[in-house]
């Protein structure tokens, strides 16, 4: 049979897909026993609870041990990691930019959630970061819903184009002066399929982050899709996140999906900065008064679990959903988006 040593050894040939390092490096093996007629067991702490790739580590950890002389049978069982065991695997440091992209600084990166789908987290993202873009800040935006991209549509920009230099991709940059990185702008058209597997789109998100010249930015907003796996996880576990802004609309429907995001977050210890609720309203042109077509408002229930306030209530307007949809984001002005510029947390702009 194996020693120890020998099992460890082999573990440390299996990374974590997600992080690019091997299970014995990050802490993540516990309890481990050889016992009796050729079995092995141990326990895989997991870096976040719920992970998508759990199987993939079970498969490649099983495969290595079995390949020892004298194993027969591994048994594998599997928690998540306590906040120190985290903060420990992670060397107590937020993800950082490679060496290759030392010219990027970015002061706060704003991530845009709901965990539904149709919310109008991609509209609202848009017009956050033009609304941030009119006051002088200098504005990034990472569109990290790789298959099913919307950004680039929003602020007209077509298909393809993106370009590279000998230190990474360089985003495109909208007429206002905002820059943008999305599948999108990898296609040759605009309705292209992207059929990826989770793994591809966790490296691709990785990618939009570290091997993209932004530059020096006071804000990099990052426009996630729906759910609570691949994406968000790649998002949470990779990006130095310093805030999240929760999105919702009226239906209690959307509201209890929201709230299954919030228990994300909060497992994985990202800070929330408010909750924004989409669709709330439509005010008539004829009489002026509001129609709550969608029913009551169920935001201040996501903001009270989650220990934030309500920043916005977006009313539906015909005419902003025909500027965005002919790619005019940047031209469009709500009261409630300004608002909401001012009440989260705006650094000081950069410096050219």
């Amino acid at each position: 049979m194996p020693t120890e040593k020998d099992i460890m050894a082999a573990l440390s040939q299996v990374k974590d897909p997600e992080l690019g390092r091997n299970l014995v490096e990050l802490g993540m093996i516990h309890d481990l026993e050889i016992g009796k007629y050729g079995r092995v067991s141990f326990t895989v702490a997991l870096t976040v609870p719920g992970c998508p790739l759990r199987d993939k580590i079970e498969t490649d950890a099983r495969q290595a041990v079995l390949a020892l002389r004298g194993v027969k049978e591994v048994a594998i069982n599997f928690r998540s990691m306590t906040p120190q065991e985290r903060q420990a695997a992670m060397g107590g440091m937020q993800p950082s930019l490679p060496k290759i992209n030392q010219f990027n600084h970015v002061k706060h990166v704003l991530a845009i959630m709901s965990g539904k789908g149709g919310v109008g987290k991609s509209s609202i993202t848009a017009m956050l970061a033009s609304a941030l873009a009119r006051r002088g800040f200098k504005v990034g935006v990472l569109d990290a819903d790789v298959t099913g991209p919307s950004i680039p549509k929003l602020f007209g920009m077509p298909a393809g184009g993106l370009r590279s230099s000998e230190q990474g991709i360089l985003p495109a940059v909208t007429r206002t002066g905002i820059k943008m990185i999305s599948t999108n702008l990898l296609l040759p058209e605009d309705d292209s399929a992207i059929i990826w597997r989770g793994p591809m789109i966790s490296g691709a998100i990785k990618q939009f982050w570290t091997d993209v010249l932004w530059g020096n930015l006071d804000y990099l907003l990052v426009d996630l899709p729906p759910g609570t796996s691949d994406a968000a996880l790649t998002v949470m576990t990779t990006l130095p996140i310093n805030s999240v802004l929760l999105v919702t609309t009226p239906q209690q429907l959307a509201a209890m999906i929201v709230c299954k995001a919030l228990n994300m977050l909060n497992q994985v210890h990202k800070p929330i900065t408010g909750v924004v609720e989409n669709m709330s309203y439509y005010v008539c042109p004829d009489t002026d008064k509001p129609h709550y077509i969608f029913g009551p408002s169920h935001a201040e229930e996501i903001a009270q679990a989650a220990g934030v306030a309500v920043r916005a209530q977006i009313p539906l307007d015909p005419n902003v959903a025909l500027m965005c949809d002919a790619g005019q984001v940047e031209d469009v002005r709500m009261l409630e988006i300004e608002a909401l510029v001012d009440q989260i947390n705006v650094p000081a702009p950069a410096k050219a």
